[in-house]
């Protein structure tokens, strides 16, 4: 026999390592419980709709600009009527006007490259599907015509009413030329009638002052934008 002596831990049993962590935090796997239900029970708020009238909405900077452009559009259709009934029947030694070319062209340069470029184009699609345009070539002309006076008067003078009237009337000549030109190469006129488009020109160019005062009044509506 052992004279050994029991000690106190003689009788337990030794622990074991099961691999089991140890059991979580209560108060953490409830807080995270609420968090969930917040979360889940959370305001949201409802998905935008669009109305109809809502859509429709104009501020007053938008009225200003729908009812400027609406009016250059009544101008235009206006030239385009008098001068199919009543300036087309009118001959000064067998030369006439072209009011609805006067008219593009002062928008154009009045209101800049900016707003001017779409317009030109716009306007003289509109001229050649009115059947008063010499032809198809008269769309690229009149573009480029209006966009290169706007360039002009944009790069080398003030805004005012003398440089907008001076670069629409050099544009109102060379449209007058280049018309003259493609007549000649299609065989369409002779050179004897350039003076006839070159008066044609003049006479379309004094009717540019009478009607600069009403386009820049419309242009007006809804301010000027100074850009130069």
């Amino acid at each position: 026999m052992s004279n050994r002596k029991p000690t106190r831990n003689s009788g337990r049993r030794p622990a074991r390592n099961t691999g089991r962590q140890p059991a979580r935090n209560p108060r953490r796997k409830q807080k995270s419980f609420l968090q969930r239900i917040r979360q889940q029970h959370e305001f949201r708020p409802d998905a935008p709709r669009i109305s109809l009238p809502k859509f429709f909405h104009l501020t007053n900077l938008q009225r200003r600009s729908l009812l400027k452009w609406s009016l250059y559009t009544l101008v235009c259709l206006a030239c385009l009527l008098v001068q199919d009934v009543i300036m087309s029947r009118a001959h000064f030694f067998g030369a006439t006007t072209d009011l609805v070319i006067c008219a593009i062209l002062l928008i154009t340069v009045i209101e800049g490259t900016d707003n001017g470029s779409l317009f030109v184009l716009m306007a003289a699609l509109l001229y050649y599907f009115s059947g008063s345009s010499p032809g198809a070539f008269s769309v690229a002309l009149l573009t480029i015509l209006g966009i290169g006076a706007a360039l002009f008067r944009q790069a080398f003078w003030h805004r005012n009413g003398r440089s907008i009237i001076l670069c629409a009337g050099i544009a109102l000549m060379v449209y007058e030329l280049s018309v003259f030109a493609g007549g000649l190469f299609l065989e369409l006129t002779h050179f004897g009638r350039l003076g006839v488009f070159l008066l044609t020109g003049l006479l379309s160019w004094m009717l540019l002052l009478p009607l600069y005062p009403l386009i820049d009044r419309i242009g007006r509506i809804g301010g000027t934008e100074w850009k130069e």
